[in-house]
């Protein structure tokens, strides 16, 4: 169900499902779902072992599996306060030996969590105006990072979910992070794009696989765009350049997240190369729309390059609290350099969010990926009745449904063994149940992706709906 560049339906070349337009204007929801037990932030950190399992955990799951989201301590009103706002909390399950040995959560020490708990203030540097950490998770150079927009600085980890410190990469790193940085599978080496809310510029960072800084090459934007997210291929990193800016009301106001949408912006993708200081992007144009989350990229040998994307028609307009004004679908953006064009294509039309590949994978060309089905009557949901497996070489979608009005979000992916093929192996997702206000992580394996789980592992307490899930093997 595609469109193209010029906006005119045609069939879907993967799929083959007949096109239809999008609602002028994006489609607005309803966000009553925010006030359902499931979004409400837990009130204490808690430790529980001796956890049961139904079914087998495969032996090889030897890790911990970590959710991070937005936590607030107290009071919690959706209607008024920003759904990317509250306190960072990590949700963990320790798994081995076909056991579940436990499970904890703690929020992450910014300073405002520090006074409230009456513990001393974390140490390390700070950059930015806000220290609440609350995006992601990523595991570089032997230590597990949590890691968000805005400036601040990552936090280290302990394998018992204590926040050790934060870091500005032994003092290499120039200013602030990014909730999204990735990981090269063929360097080991870390790449972000880190965009500075006091100045119309972002910065392309590469850590090398010693945890420093080996390069930061400023990158000249107009309007301080929000850049969430980017894309990496061999050779290049693909920029998102958006409609969704800084806006110097919303930070007036105090927003935890001061961007709204701005439709005078154009909308744009930049192609950088990686490692030539002195190379200036490329911008080529695209629609109007907003991406918080690239599936991946990758590049051909005539210099194409492939971005497949979950696209937003708009975000952060009529609805300045939650990402609530479009249904988000799958994407496919075909860059070619040398014409200066951009070909844009719908590759699937349910309402799907939080890709995740094989991340051995990253930059390279590659065959599945899978999303998170969303409610369609849902805006601003992080979480969904489903989960896809999207075989990009087939145009084929597998659905694994959760029953009962239970919900999933984003999960991880294990692979089998290192020389698995790609995407073969176990998905680990944690699952809320509205019946039981109960969480529990479900496993599945990927060679029976539409069956039923390997594993379950229920928990004695409920997991709140959060943004990104995270497996760290037992070397931590």
């Amino acid at each position: 169900m595609p469109r193209t560049t010029g906006h005119t339906p045609t069939s879907d070349l993967l799929t083959g499902r007949p096109a239809t337009g999008h609602t002028a204007g994006g489609l607005p929801h309803s966000t009553t779902h925010l006030l359902g037990r499931g979004y409400q932030p837990v009130s204490a950190e808690t430790d529980h072992t001796a956890l049961t399992v139904r079914g087998t955990l495969p032996p090889q799951l030897d890790g911990t599996f970590l959710r991070i989201g937005p936590n607030a301590r107290g009071a919690h009103d959706p209607a008024v306060d920003h759904a990317f706002g509250g306190a960072g909390m990590v949700h963990a399950l320790r798994l081995g030996g076909g056991r579940a040995h436990w499970y904890r959560n703690r929020w992450l020490r910014g300073d405002a969590i520090s006074r409230a708990l009456g513990e001393l203030p974390t140490p390390g540097p700070r950059r930015g105006l806000d220290d609440n950490v609350n995006a992601n998770l990523v595991r570089h150079a032997g230590r597990t990072l949590a890691v968000t927009d805005g400036g601040a600085l990552p936090l280290v980890l302990d394998s018992g979910l204590g926040t050790l410190a934060r870091t500005d990469f032994d003092g290499t790193l120039p200013g602030g992070f990014c909730a999204h940085p990735l990981t090269d599978p063929v360097t080991g080496e870390l790449h972000a794009v880190a965009a500075d809310h006091a100045r119309d510029e972002a910065v392309l960072l590469t850590i090398d696989v010693e945890g420093r800084v080996r390069s930061a090459l400023p990158i000249p934007v107009k309007g301080r765009p929000w850049m969430h997210s980017f894309a990496l291929t061999e050779r290049h990193a693909v920029l998102f350049d958006l409609p969704v800016a800084h806006d110097d009301a919303e930070a007036r106001a105090g927003s935890p997240a001061p961007y709204s949408w701005q439709p005078e912006r154009d909308a744009r993708i930049g192609i950088l190369p990686r490692d030539r200081h002195d190379a200036a992007a490329l911008w080529l144009d695209v629609a109007p729309c907003f991406v918080f989350h690239p599936v991946n990229a990758f590049e051909d040998t005539d210099g194409r390059i492939t971005v497949d994307v979950i696209r937003h028609e708009r975000a952060f307009d009529r609805d300045r609290l939650h990402p609530s004004e479009s249904a988000p679908t799958l994407w496919r953006w075909t860059l070619d350099p040398r014409e200066g064009a951009v070909v844009e294509r719908q590759l699937d039309d349910r309402v799907q969010e939080f890709p995740r590949i094989d991340e051995r994978r990253t930059g390279l060309p590659y065959r599945y990926a899978f999303t998170v089905e969303l409610d369609p009557g849902q805006g601003a949901a992080l979480c969904g009745p489903a989960l896809l497996r999207h075989d990009l070489a087939t145009g084929r979608a597998d659905r694994h449904a959760f029953t009962g009005g239970r919900t999933t979000g984003e999960p991880a992916f294990v692979p089998r063994d290192a020389l698995a093929a790609e995407a073969d192996g176990w998905l680990l997702t944690l699952v809320y149940d509205p019946a039981a206000d109960r969480s529990e992580l479900v496993v599945l394996d990927t060679a029976d992706f539409t069956g039923p789980p390997v594993a379950v592992v229920p928990l004695p307490v409920r997991v709140p709906h959060g943004f990104h899930a995270q497996w760290v093997a037992s070397e931590w």
